[in-house]
């Protein structure tokens, strides 16, 4: 009897260990889950650990990732600490006061449309429109944008793609302001100081309210001393390329188009690629250069012959031409085109799709650079991958920044006037358009290749897996700035990241009443 118990018990002992195992099992998942867990309401000062990039520790240090809340609000005085001296985001507008140079105001609703190729879609719209209006600047100018939420649901905010504003203006619902409820308003007041192409979108809920359609371009003009020292002014045509529903579209219009142009025009394409995924743009019927990236002019562009450019989501290029008399056209990596020449349609080739693509590290002749990159005050690493865990609760393969989830993400810290290098890495399987608020970035290196022809400067920049890029920037423009995945479905999954100026300090959350979500 002895020896059948004896038996009996080393039988169960595998399943006794298998019980044990998976409540184990069970239970590291459980405290996982329960970690993940966000506040309803939490700052950005509270999140992730501080950053400092082998330089001296400065400013508010944010006191840790708001999961350790367990869903319950965040202490008033995470959101308002910064020590003796701190500045609020709310100090760091725009001009207040001066009669605006251009004065415009917006109106978003949420509604059914239609585009100007006649499809029918739901989504946001512009005073009445998608795209909507394009606002047009001259370097110098004050600019008054007043944003009206007529309809859209989950509030709204503008944000200014590309332009260098005040932290306080750049629209980003929960960091720089709450998002602006139904049947208010919010106004943002800047100087248009660079000249570009840029744009403005919604940063507040934008994987739906940016791909639905609440966005539209900015144009600076050169001012007039600018101007005289160039060549005159070429003919400018503003093309955002933009997916409604499936719908691909070149200026809201998803079939081919064309504009009349008299034959030797010096011809400026403006093209904004305003969704999340890149573009491939190239002209067919005339060389053409690179005249500009991100807003930045290049240096000295020589013609472009089969070959396209690059875009990243979020992305511009300027690309000049002389139009010939048989026309030209622009391809945006298919469906649609625009066709431009004398007349009526050009009778130009479709031409071959080219495999080569212009490469913007070596594109075009040097030029000093305007800060002295060989000794940065701090030096970040942004590395992108990959892994299984929770975010707010959710199992799933999410984004890693640096090897941790959202919200435990950095906080790059600087002081005003540091020269900052940053390695960006990507080992997560597929590319990002990442973007830097409030700032433009030059690019060093990609891949241990140091960059040789013009500088190459940029806002948004495709990062694809396996690649790495060393970029550098000047910390001169105060505040608390996103710096985070310009796939906004990526955003939205927890890519992002922040850049906080030392004694910066925001009183905006994320949730709470104003049900803020930037992403």
């Amino acid at each position: 009897m002895r020896t059948g118990r004896r038996r009996r018990s080393l039988l169960l002992r595998p399943t006794t260990w298998g019980v044990l195992l998976l409540a184990l099992a069970l239970g590291v998942l459980g405290a996982g889950w329960w970690v993940s867990l966000l506040p309803r309401t939490y700052s950005v000062m509270d999140m992730g650990y501080p950053d400092y990039g082998g330089g001296s520790a400065v400013g508010h240090a944010p006191a840790g990732s708001p999961a350790a809340h367990h869903g319950q609000a965040a202490p008033a005085a995470a959101t308002t600490a910064g020590g003796a001296g701190a500045v609020a985001v709310t100090d760091l507008t725009g001009p207040r006061d001066g009669v605006p140079d251009v004065s415009v105001t917006l109106t978003a609703r949420q509604e059914r449309f239609t585009l100007a190729s006649g499809e029918e879609v739901d989504g946001f719209t512009v005073n009445g429109a998608s795209p909507g209006p394009t606002i047009e600047a001259v370097q110098g100018d004050l600019v008054e944008v007043t944003l009206v939420n007529e309809s859209v649901r989950d509030g709204a905010a503008l944000h200014w793609h590309g332009i260098a504003v005040p932290n306080a203006e750049d629209g980003v619902a929960g960091v720089t302001q709450d998002a602006v409820p139904v049947h208010a308003s919010h106004t943002y007041r800047f100087v248009a100081r660079d000249a570009g192409t840029y744009w403005y979108h919604s940063h507040q809920v934008s994987h739906e309210q940016v791909v639905g359609g609440l966005f539209g371009a900015v144009v600076v003009h050169p001012d007039g001393a600018a101007r005289a020292a160039g060549n005159p002014a070429p003919a400018d045509l503003v093309l955002p390329v933009h997916t409604y529903d499936g719908i691909r579209t070149l200026d809201g219009r998803s079939g081919p188009t064309h504009v009349p142009v008299p034959a030797g025009t010096q011809l400026r394409l403006r093209v904004l690629n305003t969704d999340s995924a890149n573009l491939r743009a190239w002209l067919t019927g005339a060389d053409f250069r690179v005249l500009a990236v991100d807003g930045r002019e290049i240096n000295a562009p020589p013609p472009v012959h089969g070959e396209a450019v690059h875009v990243p989501g979020g992305g511009r290029v300027d690309l000049g031409v002389d139009v010939p008399a048989a026309g030209l056209v622009l391809h945006v990596g298919g469906r649609p085109t625009l066709s431009v020449g004398p007349g009526e349609q050009p009778a130009t080739e479709p031409g071959a799709v080219p495999h080569r693509e212009v490469d913007l590290l070596t594109y075009g002749e040097p030029a000093p650079l305007p800060f002295d990159v060989t000794a940065p005050a701090r030096h970040f690493e942004y590395a992108v991958g990959r892994r299984v865990g929770f975010v707010d609760g959710r199992p799933g393969l999410w984004w890693t920044i640096n090897g941790r989830l959202y919200p435990d993400v950095p906080m790059f810290m600087v002081e005003e006037g540091d020269v900052v290098v940053m390695t960006l890495r990507n080992s997560s399987g597929t590319v990002h358009p990442m973007h830097l608020h409030g700032h433009h970035v030059v690019v060093l290196s990609r891949n241990g290749e140091r960059a040789t022809g013009s500088p190459w400067w940029a806002d948004t920049l495709d990062v694809a897996s396996g690649d790495s890029y060393e970029v550098a920037f000047v910390a001169d423009n105060p505040g608390i700035w996103l710096d985070h995945c310009h796939n906004l479905q990526h955003a939205a999954d927890g890519m992002v990241a922040h850049l906080a100026y030392a004694g910066v300090s925001t009183p905006y959350v994320i949730g709470g009443d104003a049900a803020n979500h930037p992403e």
